[in-house]
């Protein structure tokens, strides 16, 4: 097996032959997606870097340096160390750097740097263009990845079939979907939209797939027209009567293959399209094509984050089977844990199987975060038989997790203390702290147009007290079955600020957090749904959330002299509830344990 820095050389000799002097690699694929297929894992086959998020830059010569940079955000400062060679790549951090911004730097005129269409989106490649311009430099789409070129046992991408995906848990059909778009369409004076992310596509067909490992998504491509019908570009070994006769005549199934040739057929119509969700090469060939390209959010992004009636009391019904899991697990951590005889692999594990158990686990929705002690301060860390380390006797210990149900996908992060002794004074007090923030976010009412960044302040303003922050957002969308992580809705600081506001029938993750290089993390970590508040005598309309998960927070960790009075009852009100949804699937020690854990806290 090639090592990285054999994989880098061989990349390297590939781009000499093509005359290229560099090459962009990203975490992507054609779907824009943030999990991608093994096909697709390009960054991590060349780097080792097994973040979600990251690019890395290649110059086919390096003379005065490495020629060779790592670009990851604050989640990933500490994993991109550990599992990318510093001998052969700078780190560099985003967004106070950019790849467009390094290359300008970097290279001298006359360069020619390549790029895959197929992974990039049209805004990052005209400014990846105008930065390599001033410089005299110029970005090249590449016809094939030079990458596919020297990975010689590259997976092929996935054949597993598609299915449908059952009416009574979306609740609404594919046929009134696909009609609401086609409305939207007319009203615009669009003659069709291309819709190439693979959860909107799921959504809008009613399907799911295997192809993406925690993800229950299939790939294709799909164009919706006007009339109400559709193409959907999908490679016919994953087609089965089954999903033929759920597709009706209204959607004619081709090959995926042949989705190029579709955009090539556009010549005078008018396409809506998603630059955020679309890559360049889709631009290009509309553009080739003579079509009249409007930029557009992709019409399904909405209606798929305001979950129906029948995805909200599905996901209720996934989250009580996987507090249940979870309450196993929890129990099973405080019993065993202390033995120093765990490690963060055996938890993982254990956890998947206690999910398991339901025989309605489908995958997990994420590779569990199994992180003992200073791996827990890597915000998305993935333990692997190098990282593996045992949860030691008096030590923290953060896992985040997930499962794949047909009706939810469900998030859950939990810490808690491995005993036997207590845990130190200045741990209680990071933990209350990211408590408090949790509560303030979970019992917030706020008016008809506040967008998530109003709330964030809420979940932080603990943590800023002590002179401390997190380097993460504080909540993200969630799928119904579908991505972990969805938007068009979060709640965050910084960066471009997201305008979509929070509406009824959104998920979104609460998850605050703590983090202590070296020594800890701490993050607590619910769902929530957006819900009408009614108030009286209120003025305007008004929202607020209700709270999803159901799982005990380690009350070992919990400094109640920092809590109010209304924090206590929130706690206490909270785990009344947990042992309510979560008690009667339990039974002997496992019930005994979890009735302790949601006791009133002490006054």
């Amino acid at each position: 097996m090639q090592t990285h820095e054999a994989r880098l050389a061989a990349l390297r000799e590939e781009l000499k032959r093509r005359e290229l002097d560099g090459f962009v690699v990203p975490i992507s694929d054609e779907h824009m997606s943030e999990y991608v297929g093994e096909y697709a894992q390009r960054l991590e086959w060349l780097t080792g870097f097994g973040g979600s998020a990251g690019t890395a830059v290649v110059l086919a010569n390096a003379i005065d340096s490495k020629g060779a940079a790592m670009f990851v955000d604050g989640r990933y400062t500490i994993q991109v160390r550990d599992q990318v060679d510093g001998k052969l790549w700078d780190y560099e951090s985003i967004p106070q750097t950019s790849p467009a911004e390094w290359l300008g730097r970097n290279v001298g005129e006359g360069a020619r740097i390549g790029f895959d269409p197929w992974l990039h989106s049209p805004g990052w490649a005209k400014a990846a263009e105008k930065a390599l311009a001033k410089k005299g430099a110029t970005l090249v789409a590449v016809e094939t990845n030079p990458i596919d070129s020297v990975w010689q046992d590259r997976p092929a991408p996935s054949t597993a079939f598609a299915r449908p995906h059952d009416e009574a848990l979306a609740g609404r059909s594919s046929a009134e979907k696909r009609g609401e778009i086609a409305e939207w369409l007319v009203a615009n004076g669009y003659d069709a939209t291309v819709i190439t992310a693979l959860d909107s596509i799921a959504w809008l067909f009613n399907i799911r797939g295997n192809d993406v490992s925690r993800t229950p998504v299939a790939l294709s491509f799909a164009i919706v027209h006007a009339d109400g019908t559709a193409e959907l570009f999908m490679a016919p070994e994953k087609v089965t009567p089954a999903l033929s006769t759920h597709l009706g005549n209204a959607v004619t199934l081709r090959d995926r293959a042949a989705f190029e040739d579709a955009l090539a057929a556009t010549k005078g119509q008018t396409i809506a399209v998603d630059p955020d969700r679309s890559v360049a090469a889709i631009f290009r060939a509309l553009n080739d094509a003579g079509a009249i390209v409007k930029e557009e959010r992709d019409p399904v992004v909405l209606p798929k984050a305001i979950k129906t009636g029948a995805e909200q009391n599905g996901h209720r019904a996934a989250q009580s089977r996987d507090g249940a899991a979870v309450a196993k697990f929890l129990n099973w951590i405080a019993r065993e844990a202390p033995s120093g005889r765990v490690t963060e692999l055996d938890a993982s594990d254990r956890l998947e199987a206690f999910r398991a158990e339901s025989d309605m686990l489908t995958d997990l929705s994420f590779d569990t975060i199994s992180g003992a002690g200073p791996n827990g301060a890597v915000v998305h860390y993935r333990v692997s038989e190098e990282t593996n380390r045992t949860l030691q006797p008096n030590s923290v210990y953060l896992v985040d997790s997930g499962g794949q149900y047909a009706d939810g996908t469900t998030d859950i992060t939990r810490t808690v203390w491995v005993g036997p002794g207590e845990a130190p004074a200045e741990v209680k007090d990071r933990f209350t702290r990211v408590l408090k923030g949790h509560i303030a976010l979970a019992t917030a009412v706020f008016p008809k147009g506040t967008v998530g960044s109003q709330l964030d302040t809420l979940a932080r303003m603990f943590l800023w007290q002590a002179g401390v922050d997190y380097a993460h957002g504080t909540g993200h969308g969630v799928g119904s079955y579908l991505s972990v992580h969805e938007g068009p809705q979060n709640i965050g600081k910084g960066g471009r600020p997201n305008e979509q506001p929070l509406l009824p029938g959104m998920f979104l993750s609460n998850e605050p957090g703590y983090y202590k290089t070296g020594e800890y993390g701490i993050r607590i970590e619910n769902l929530v749904l957006v819900i009408p508040q009614e108030i009286e005598g209120a003025e305007t309309e008004m929202m607020g959330f209700e709270t999803l998960t159901f799982a005990p927070i380690d009350r070992n960790l919990i400094d109640v002299a920092l809590l109010t009075e209304g924090e206590r009852g929130w706690i206490d009100d909270y785990h009344a509830k947990v042992l309510a949804v979560v008690g009667p699937q339990l039974a002997g020690e496992a019930l005994g344990w979890l009735e302790v854990q949601c006791a009133p806290l002490s006054r």
